[in-house]
């Protein structure tokens, strides 16, 4: 039998590793001609400040000026992106998303309802297995860990593990980066929480961290509203907790007014890998397929790196000396990651419909 050890190990190395050469592969003058011809790409839900896709989006109108990006509800959720993907299936307006980008649950939920089409990116085989659908209608793009992203003006001792945040000095300050009945982030903040309990990622998991945002919310440590860096640096939500990229990238904005600390705990360092996918009945379909080719070339990937994401062809890369040192550099150090649990999609479901089912009779907080 194989021990838990090396299934994890296994798992996240299969996640961090591509096996083939680089691609050298571009895009066909045919689908940027088509795309062109469309004019237009809708996103949804991608922050300019969540793993550097401000930077990423810019470089894809620099590259196609052609082509305008409009850009829904960039704060929303994975689940309001099925929902949007869902209530705009007849309408070719701009209301309707082209692509989605959602946590790992939602990927194979979204092929099952009819919700996506297949595509393969130029670069598809260094996509890991593990993380992609065979066919092509989700796959993998970057991933991170659980942290917590801490106010230092506001909060003089930084906790170090979740169950510090049970603490009296830590009342009325600690938050989640998201809904936990509709945000994949926040659903998966939860199961962080059980598996630190030591309960089995999965359901079991998902009902410890129930139970443990229970006794935050009981003690009046839980705040119930949705953090982010606005919130951290006004003082609603001293402590969040975040994907380390996002804390990474909301501290660089911040650029010490206040002064933060990004920790990733002690226990609980849950991993979670997002995916993209392009909508069934996306208006625009050249110009999503085309945006997949500028998420999944050395620059697209380059571009979540710089967001401090760990991208789906980092090792691959590095192997070629395509990422700078410095780029390297900026992430946390690697012995943070080295306790880092990769859940399985089975695991990951089970959790997501433990949480979402029951945040509202266990822990009765009105995340907002």
């Amino acid at each position: 039998m194989i021990s838990t050890t090396q299934r994890l190990l296994s798992l996240s190395t299969a996640i961090l590793l591509a096996t083939t050469a680089i691609a050298a592969a571009e895009p066909s003058a045919e689908l940027i001609e088509a795309a062109k011809k469309e004019g237009m790409l809708t996103t949804v839900a991608l922050p300019h400040d969540w793993c550097g896709y401000g930077d990423v989006i810019a470089a894809f109108k620099a590259k196609y000026p052609e082509i305008q990006v409009n850009e829904l509800n960039p704060d929303a959720g994975s689940a309001d992106e099925v929902e949007a993907v869902k209530a705009n299936k007849d309408n070719k307006g701009p209301q309707a998303p082209d692509v989605v980008d959602v946590g790992l649950a939602f990927g194979p939920q979204m092929k099952a309802e009819g919700l996506l089409q297949p595509y393969k990116v130029s670069t598809w085989d260094e996509i890991p297995d593990s993380v992609k659908d065979a066919e092509g209608y989700w796959y993998g793009d970057y991933y991170g860990v659980m942290s917590f992203l801490v106010n230092k003006d506001l909060v003089a001792n930084a906790p170090k593990d979740w169950a510090d945040l049970l603490k009296p000095e830590y009342a009325g300050q600690v938050a989640l980066a998201g809904d936990p009945r509709a945000s994949n982030q926040a659903i998966l903040g939860v199961l962080a929480a059980g598996l630190a309990k030591g309960a089995k990622s999965g359901k079991e998991a998902g009902e410890a961290g129930l139970a443990y945002f229970a006794e935050l919310n009981k003690a009046g440590n839980f705040v119930p509203v949705i953090g982010k860096s606005g919130t951290l640096a006004q003082g609603s939500t001293p402590i969040v907790v975040a994907w380390d990229y996002n804390a990474l990238g909301w501290a660089k904005t911040l650029n010490g007014n206040p002064p933060t600390e990004v920790v990733v705990p002690a226990s609980g360092v849950l991993a979670g890998v997002y995916v993209q996918g392009i909508s069934a009945y996306a208006p625009h379909p050249n110009a999503a397929k085309l945006w997949m080719e500028h998420l999944y070339s050395d620059e697209g990937q380059l571009g979540w790196l710089k967001g401090f994401c760990h991208p789906t062809r980092f090792n691959a890369m590095v192997k070629a000396g395509k990422v700078p040192q410095e780029l390297i550099d900026a992430l946390p150090p690697a012995a943070a990651y080295e306790k880092a649990y990769f859940p399985t999609l089975e695991e990951v479901d089970a959790n997501k419909a433990a949480v979402t089912g029951a945040w509202d009779s266990v822990v009765g907080a009105n995340v907002q």
